[in-house]
């Protein structure tokens, strides 16, 4: 009868610890590791594609540096920088006594770049070979970055921008212009930017449609939580 007695209330013990345990321990033997989101292939083609006729005026890009902050004397990263378009212009805009850091994963981006800066007689451009989850620029020297359709290509973007945070002076402002699409399409859609951002631990400050002015592309405006 003890025995009878003793078994039962064993298995209503283990009963219990089930009810109260199993949930959270079938939770955690089923949960997925996160997957990682669909990349575009960086591009490796010829730089000079990104030369083409017009493209100061599609992209607005004077307004767009006026809104990130670029001005004479400032410190400004181009990520992704492929050909130099956007860092040459840049460069001009802050003068000699600011710099440019011309950041690529591409070593024939970095040359290309170079070689520009040289035959422009621009100075104040500084190339950077980069890592995928790293623009290993300077700490606490950057007051504007651009990612110039480039975040589609960024295999691990929260963690290039986490790396990016230590770079970025008081009040910097991160900007990024890119196209809605699947990640894959050359282009990531905006949703997407903005929820890595906040991963990463940076906020929006603006957002606009006025790049290219088809709706597809968007220019997102950031910078870090403090």
């Amino acid at each position: 009868m003890i025995l009878k007695r003793c078994v039962l209330i064993l298995a209503l013990f283990m009963s219990w610890q089930v009810f109260w345990n199993g949930p959270a321990e079938c939770e955690t033997q089923t949960a997925n590791p996160a997957e990682h989101r669909k990349t575009s292939e960086p591009y490796t083609g010829d730089l000079s594609i990104f030369d083409s006729p017009g493209r100061d005026q599609r992209l607005q890009i004077n307004r767009v540096m006026d809104i990130v902050g670029i001005s004479p004397g400032k410190t400004v990263a181009d990520i992704g920088a492929g050909s130099g378009w956007f860092t040459v212009r840049a460069a001009r805009r802050v003068g000699e006594s600011g710099t440019v850091y011309a950041v690529d994963i591409n070593p024939e981006s970095i040359r290309y770049v170079n070689d520009r800066a040289q035959k422009e007689r621009l100075r104040n451009v500084k190339t950077v070979l980069g890592k995928e989850d790293d623009p290993l620029l300077p700490a606490n020297a950057i007051d504007a970055v651009l990612l110039l359709k480039t975040y589609h290509e960024v295999a691990q973007p929260v963690t290039l921008l986490r790396n990016l945070r230590a770079s970025l002076r008081p009040g910097a402002k991160v900007g990024v212009i890119d196209r809605n699409g699947d990640g894959e399409d050359h282009g990531v859609a905006r949703e997407v930017v903005l929820r890595e951002a906040a991963e990463a631990g940076y906020r929006l400050l603006k957002q606009y449609d006025f790049v290219k002015g088809d709706k597809m592309d968007y220019f997102l405006v950031l910078t870090p939580e403090q």
